[in-house]
Parts: structure tokens; sequence; C-alpha cells
């Protein structure tokens, strides 16, 4: 395929999910405890009137809902696909690396000492990134010896981190009262339900920006696909990029695993399906997963608050049986192809 096809393929194909998460942020207004159509939407969130009850339900709810799942949606799906190519290991995701089990541990604790009476709605979400921060440097200062970074010592860490943070939060959740277990599984299982507008700007801001520190890194990234010494030889300073992209990618999962909780699957499933998609050209992959997590999230989302309404679902049930299964078919795929 020659250069001026496949740029046109890739901006179709970005154009396209780009129109994909406009429709999932649409429709999850559209959506809820009464359905509304596309025009009644865009008239509440053109309204200034103060007594307009639908139209503060639509802009302080439902829009500041799915703009948190875009958000946090597109930061997994990239986390994941920076961390696959750094590890150059399609299984690899942000929660292998024990981030959200050092969350999971910062929150437990909150919960079982009622720190939520102290602080209210922050403490939860500022001891989740605590523990997911500590997690970080924990697994990048044993992964790291004499100033070089070793992946495959990274990834081992990480992996016995995340054991030690989860039987932590299970000795917790045996030891301590009902009230404080159903805290500890209620947040453990996800939610995008977050009131606070100004956590929801945080991580749009912080979505959006993550995106455009992250994209000039994708040469580097598509230079470590060759191996650590055939990129050193073209002049990547390998040393610098792993370090750069794992603390990045990692304090990014941190920042969203602390306000919404465990949900998996997005930085797993959404970057082998970007790579189905588009190829391996991290050029192209590092915004089509951005864009791919953003939708696969809200769209998720929709399908929780909805499959039993006006009950709602965990965010983290649907992600991972959703996501379990493409992930499974794509892997039966690939089975396919090569007997073939």
């Amino acid at each position: 395929m020659s250069d001026r096809r496949r740029y046109r393929a890739w901006i179709i194909t970005l154009l396209s999910l780009l129109l994909l998460l406009a429709a999932s942020l649409m429709l999850g207004l559209c959506i809820g405890e009464t359905t509304v159509s596309p025009a009644e939407v865009i008239r509440c969130l053109m309204s200034n009137d103060p007594d307009d009850t639908p139209a503060y339900v639509m802009r302080h709810l439902r829009l500041s809902r799915v703009l948190l799942g875009g958000a946090v949606g597109g930061v997994l799906g990239l986390a994941g696909v920076i961390l696959q190519g750094i590890f150059r290991n399609p299984l690899v995701e942000p929660y292998t690396l024990g981030i959200s089990g050092g969350a999971s541990v910062g929150v437990s604790l909150a919960i079982v000492f009622s720190l939520r009476t102290v602080w209210e709605g922050l403490a939860l979400p500022l001891a989740g990134f605590a523990g997911a921060l500590a997690t970080v440097f924990l697994v990048y200062g044993l992964g790291t010896r004499r100033g070089e970074m070793r992946v495959e010592r990274l990834l081992l860490t990480g992996v016995m981190v995340s054991f030690i943070s989860s039987s932590i939060v299970m000795l917790l959740m045996a030891t301590t009262s009902n009230m404080n277990l159903q805290g500890i599984i209620f947040w453990i299982m996800g939610s995008l339900n977050e009131t606070d507008e100004t956590l929801t700007r945080l991580l749009m801001i912080t979505s959006l920006a993550s995106l455009a520190l992250t994209y000039p890194y994708a040469p580097a990234l598509n230079a470590t696909r060759l191996g650590m010494e055939p990129a050193a030889q073209l002049g990547v300073n390998t040393t610098r990029v792993v370090k750069a992209l794992f603390l990045i990618a990692s304090l990014l999962t941190g920042v969203c695993v602390s306000v919404v909780g465990l949900i998996g699957f997005v930085g797993l499933i959404i970057p082998r399906l970007a790579h189905v998609l588009v190829g391996s050209d991290f050029r192209v992959l590092l915004p089509a997963s951005f864009l791919g997590g953003a939708s696969f999230l809200v769209l998720s989302d929709i399908v929780a608050r909805s499959v039993i309404a006006p009950l709602e679902l965990p965010i983290g049930v649907i992600t991972g049986i959703v996501g379990g299964t493409i992930f499974i078919a794509i892997a039966g795929i690939g089975k396919t192809r090569v007997s073939s």
C-alpha cells in the first residue's frame, strides 16, 4: 500500500472513530431514567433558564457523566496501548502493573478508617491516587537498577505488587464491618456516577493533555517494536523513553482509578481492536486507541444504565463481559489466520 493510500485510510478510520464517539456521547445524553430526543438534548444544553429542571439534569448529571466516561475511557485506552508498546506484550494493560491494586488499598484504608467523613467527596479519590502513586514509585524503584530500567523486571514486579495489594484488600474486607465491606465492593466494581464536576473537568483536561503529551513519542514506540537494542542503534534513547512513558501511563491510570474505581478490559481490548483496524504504526494507533476507549466506555455505561433500569449495573461488569468476549473472538480469528 502506498503512503498516500495508507494516510487516507488512517484519516478515514480516525474520522469514523470520532463520529462514533460523538454518536456515543449523544446517545448517552438521550438515554436515562427518561429517554429524550436529540432535539430536546440540544434545547436543554442551550437553555439558560435556572428554573428549567430538565436542563439542569442534562447539564449537571447526564453531560457530566458521559464526559467523564469519555475521558476515562480515552485515558485507559491510551495507557493500554503505550504499555503494550513498551513491553511489546499484547496482554499487558494498565492494571497489570499493580497500579489499580495500590489504589484499591488506598481507598479500602480510607473506608475502613472512615476518612470519608473528614474530607467528604474528595477522601476516596485522594486516598486512591495516593495508593496508586505509592505503587508506581515502588514498581519503578524495584524495576530500576543502577539507573537502567528493565521492562521484564518492571512487569514481574508489577504483577507481584498487584497480588500483594489484592491480598491486603481481602484482609481489610475480611476484618471490617459490613457497611465498610459494601463500600469497598461498590468502589471495586467501578462507577461513573461521580457528582463532583470539578473532578470531571480535571479528568477531561488530563485526558486531552495525555494524548498531546504522548503523541510525540510515536516514532520512538515504532522503533521499539524492533527491540530495545535495534531501537537504540537507530538513535532512540530507549531508557529515557521507557521511563517517561511508563510514568505517564501509570500516573494517568492512577488518576482514573482513583475517581471511578476499577474498570477493567478497556486498556486491554481497545488497543487490540485498534491494532486490527489501523495496524501497528503508533502514529495512528495512539489516537485510535484513545477514541476507541472513550467510545467503548460511554457505550458500556449506557448498557449498564439500561439493562435493568431503573436500577444500574456496575460498569465493570459490562466491560468485563463485553471485553472478554471480544478478546476471545480476536484470539479465535488470529488462530484461524495462523492455521490457514
